[in-house]
């Protein structure tokens, strides 16, 4: 069960759980149930993995989970509050009929609202229901606290056999809403760092060209990005910033380099194909993930564009949030969050080394990722979980 889940492929939206269902297939049948979307097919098969699109409003109308995710969605655009009782009844229904029809052995609901709920309701009203394990990215976690949330949550754990987090650092976050932590496992996704995002000698390397990655929303800290812009360019004047990805912040980010002036030297590329990410990551001299905590408690739950880009070879500094600590250890490449003056200097910093220094440092930093963040690993992990809750009475 999930809520993001790529719409055909190459989808540029985020494809961490289809990653992760398809790399199960060798030892479960797995079948998807999300949201449809316009473009997309109702029922598919892709990579083996079956996929089950419910409708949820009339085809056009159906715009609440993607571009930006159902929160930021609902945030940006509050009409679409009256596409949420669709979605949560055609979720609902759609879930149902499938367990009773398919008789799974277990359910993996991704994220604790609304799928976990869902789920969570479906064995409170049905007999007989599969083991649920449910994992929370991060948003559903670090923020949705305000009333009744945290009592959802709560509900959602109590009724899973086991529950998982993306990152250590959300489960303070759990503890503060009263959420029992007993049964709950760090279980990161993960990104394929053996084939696809691994370094490539052939690729010229940049030796002043900063890169971001990912939607262009308030949590992912972009606007605090470009606003060090001028102290970097001046600190090193060859200096250029690529933001690769697409959101409701884009007009507004554009319109801020612009007053900056220091228009050309951010380019806008859009969304860009999973295919085609190794590519930008390999040509640039230092990744950048600016992430910030909003001030409804948002921030990032992991961020896997910051292991794509350490799994291409590329340098990357963060924010110092504690979802990036679980990646980057070195406090030298985190900056406190929301700091300008931070990022510039953490960026100044990194374009300052010589190109082999860069390298070496950016050696070390997927030394330490891949063990713990390459799918393999965490496909396996995950795989055997599901089978515990399979013996679990």
């Amino acid at each position: 069960m999930t809520s993001t889940y790529p719409r055909w492929a190459d989808d540029s939206e985020p494809g961490f759980v289809h990653e992760l269902c398809h790399r199960l297939v060798d030892n479960f049948d797995v079948r998807v149930v999300g949201p449809h979307a316009p473009g997309a097919l109702n029922q598919e098969t892709m990579d083996n993995v079956e996929i089950r699109r419910y409708r949820y409003a009339p085809v056009r109308l159906q715009t609440l989970v993607n571009d930006g995710g159902i929160v930021t969605n609902l945030k940006r655009q509050p009409w679409k509050w009256l596409l949420l009782p669709g979605f949560l009844l055609g979720q609902l229904w759609t879930t149902w009929r499938q367990i009773r029809r398919w008789r799974p052995d277990v359910v993996h609901a991704h994220w604790l609202i609304p799928q976990g709920l869902t789920a969570a309701l479906i064995c409170l009203l049905v007999r007989d229901n599969p083991p649920l394990l449910v994992t929370s990215h991060g948003t559903d976690m670090n923020g949705l606290r305000f009333w009744p949330m945290p009592g959802l949550k709560r509900l959602v754990i109590r009724q899973a056999a086991g529950a998982t987090i993306v990152s250590s650092g959300m489960l303070s976050a759990m503890k503060g809403q009263g959420l029992c932590t007993d049964r709950v496992a760090i279980e990161p996704m993960g990104a394929d760092l053996k084939t696809r995002f691994t370094p490539d000698n052939g690729i010229s390397r940049s030796s002043h060209e900063l890169l971001f990655v990912g939607r262009l929303v308030e949590v992912k800290g972009v606007r605090f990005l470009i606003a060090a812009m001028p102290e970097i360019i001046e600190n090193h004047p060859g200096a250029r910033l690529t933001v690769a990805g697409f959101g409701p912040e884009e007009r507004n980010l554009r319109k801020q380099a612009q007053s900056l002036g220091i228009r050309h030297k951010v380019r806008f590329i859009g969304a860009v194909p999973q295919k085609r990410l190794p590519e930008l990551y390999r040509r640039a001299a230092v990744f950048v993930a600016p992430f910030v905590e909003t001030s409804g408690g948002h921030q990032e739950g992991l961020g896997l564009v910051t292991i794509e880009a350490i799994g291409c070879g590329c340098l990357a500094v963060v924010s110092d949030l504690p979802a990036t600590r679980d990646v980057i250890e070195d406090d030298a490449f985190r900056f406190t969050p929301a700091s300008v003056e931070g990022i510039a200097k953490s960026i100044s910093k990194a374009l300052a080394m010589s190109p082999d220094h860069r390298e070496h440092v950016a050696k070390a930093q997927r030394k330490n990722v891949v063990p713990r963040f390459d799918w393999q690993a965490r496909a396996a992990s995950y795989g055997q979980l599901l089978r515990s809750l399979l013996r679990s009475p």
